[in-house]
């Protein structure tokens, strides 16, 4: 590495004090394989003794880090092997005690979230995968920390259907369960498809069977920074905006990968990932809806808002690539609603729609994030909201995942308020249409003809 100039120096301090440049999350990642036990009681008990062994340094060392480096580190979490393989073992027909191990023992050492209350069930689901949804919740309107998810399809195995109708009651029950935090239960879950193995972001992360031990990964976010590269080029051609967003990623992801490396150095650790995703907070400043608006639509929704999104996407991971060689995660761009101040305000002022949400999915990280939607939507209806994020991530070979929260007592235009990072969101409009014999076919949708690779 060359050494700095005075300018980049500035520079960075620039991105940091005015630009809300931050690192979003550094995430443990910790094998439970090994914790596994036909005792329930003394698998829960390994799994407290692996998490306290490990991650006992991991909020004070990131803190550490952060302070000589001069960059806030907004999160500090654990990930863990997706739960329902840990509870194989024990062949349970309760699986709770995991999730209030891990929520217990994840308050101990200081994380923020623990994600890994998990099912893998996209080809079919095992009893273990069964037990640990029907749980999940109770699991998650019983802890504050614990998060969830399920991988309900993948292009090689198609979309397990029946799994999705499950999913879409148990999204409801979790929102219900939580009726009195505007149901943040469901806040806490995602369903996906083509769940990547090593995600550091919640609520879908959890750590690969294929993964060591112990790993570190860092999940950067930096929007206003990249806003503020655009204003240099406001009115140029497309290309020069490209430009200006590659060097400003490339600057955010060589910090990010500093920061995890030396994170991983000190707890004696491997470093795993950066995840060059750009994710939003509800501060004013820190908006990808923002930079979207400064690619030249007047508000996220008017037209061309999807191929100014695809412009984002594209050049964020080609700058990231560029600093860093262990990328992975959800690169790309984040469009969680309650997240994002200007993806509020659209909503508000009626240019953003489910609709088109949709069609963004298609080309952003992840899909239909952080959504209000009103308490009394069937669960059909979010089946088929499932189904349709699944349909275009399988067709596509792209991650795609739902995370939307029926309100319980709250109607369109009403406000739903989860605090701190999960921010607020209005209460969006939901297709009045039925869907309930479609939910209720249940079996697998077929993979896709291109799934054929080997």
């Amino acid at each position: 590495m060359g050494v700095d100039t005075t300018g980049e120096i500035l520079e960075t301090i620039q991105m940091i004090a005015e630009d809300n440049l931050d690192v979003r999350t550094v995430t443990l990642g910790l094998s439970l394989l090994d914790c596994a036990d036909a005792d329930i009681e003394r698998a829960c008990e390994r799994i407290e003794e692996r998490i306290l062994s490990a991650a006992s340094r991991l909020v004070s060392t990131a803190e550490e880090v952060a302070g000589e480096f001069g960059v806030p580190i907004i999160n500090k979490r654990l990930s863990v092997t997706p739960i329902s393989l840990v509870a194989a073992a024990c062949r349970t027909d309760d699986p709770l005690p995991f999730a209030q191990t891990l929520d217990r023992v994840g308050k101990a050492v200081g994380v923020d979230f623990v994600g890994g209350y998990s099912a893998l069930v996209q080809a079919g689901a095992t009893r273990s995968d069964l037990t640990l949804i029907d749980s999940i919740p109770e699991a998650l309107s019983t802890t504050d920390i614990v998060c969830s998810s399920v991988n309900i399809g993948s292009t090689r195995s198609g979309i397990n259907m029946s799994a999705t109708a499950k999913m879409g009651q148990q999204i409801l029950a979790a929102a219900q369960k939580t009726a009195d935090q505007d149901g943040i239960g469901a806040a806490k879950l995602v369903v996906f498809a083509n769940a990547v193995g090593d995600n550091p972001f919640m609520a879908g992360a959890f750590h690969g069977i294929d993964q060591a031990d112990a790993v570190i990964s860092v999940g950067i976010s930096g929007p206003g920074v990249i806003e503020r590269a655009l204003a240099g080029v406001r009115g140029r051609p497309f290309e020069e905006c490209a430009e200006a967003i590659k060097k400003s990623a490339f600057k955010i992801t060589r910090m990010g990968q500093l920061v995890g490396q030396t994170v991983a150095k000190r707890l004696g650790v491997n470093f795993g990932i950066v995840d060059l995703s750009l994710a939003p907070t509800p501060a004013v400043g820190d908006s990808v809806a923002a930079i979207l608006e400064e690619l030249g639509v007047e508000t996220v929704g008017a037209p061309g808002t999807t191929a100014a999104l695809a412009l984002l996407n594209d050049a964020v991971k080609k700058g990231g690539l560029m600093a860093c060689s262990l990328v992975g995660g959800l690169s790309g761009s984040f469009i969680p609603v309650s997240e994002d101040a200007n993806m509020i305000q659209a909503v508000q002022r009626g240019s953003l729609n489910l609709a088109k949400l949709e069609a963004m999915t298609a080309i952003c990280s992840v899909g239909l994030d952080m959504i209000a939607i009103p308490g009394d939507t069937p669960a059909a209806t979010i089946t088929g909201l499932i189904a349709d994020e699944a349909a275009i991530g399988v067709a596509n070979g792209k991650t795609t995942a739902v995370r939307v929260i029926p309100v319980p007592g709250k109607g369109v235009g009403d406000q739903a308020n989860f605090g701190g990072l999960l921010g607020w969101a209005p209460v969006m409009e939901v297709s009045p249409f039925s869907s309930e014999k479609f939910a209720a076919r249940g079996g697998r949708i077929p993979a896709p003809v291109h799934s054929f690779k080997n």
